[in-house]
């Protein structure tokens, strides 16, 4: 099978009829982490689900914790847009809980936050070392 051909009437598919339903985060501490991003964004954990403890975002997406013990969790980045009105209340929030945020995705500007695309945005790590990024505005692409 080779992946650079197109399945067929793979072009008839519209791009807004595929949608992002849920994604799987490790977690050394899947109460600790969903309770911490959860905090952040200023929403609930949900009731467990199975091994997934869910938090539920705005727009139909789910971010289940799924804990994985005894193993290293493998960082990823998650970048969440957020309303322009919430923005600052996250990074206060974020300021209460001792966590450093950061302009930019290495982690090298503590305590500043960019203003990409007219908006506003910031990098944090989560209790696993996830890169988090709430951003007001989406990346434009070419």
């Amino acid at each position: 099978m080779s992946y650079d051909q197109p399945y067929p009437h793979e072009s008839e598919l519209s791009a807004i009829a595929v949608q992002l339903n849920h994604i799987a985060i490790y977690a050394s501490d899947r109460h600790l982490s969903a309770e911490f991003i959860a905090a952040i964004l200023g929403l609930k954990v949900g009731a467990p689900f199975g091994p997934f403890l869910p938090v539920d975002l705005g727009n139909g997406v789910t971010l289940d914790y799924y804990e994985k013990r005894n193993e290293p969790i493998q960082s990823q980045h998650y970048a969440f847009l957020v309303p322009d009105a919430q923005f600052h209340a996250m990074i206060a929030r974020l300021e209460a809980v001792g966590v450093t945020y950061y302009a930019d995705p290495s982690h090298t500007e503590p305590g500043q936050i960019n203003r990409l695309f007219g908006g506003h945005g910031a990098y944090f790590g989560d209790p696993d070392g996830h890169n988090m990024e709430i951003i007001t505005r989406p990346y434009v692409r070419p």
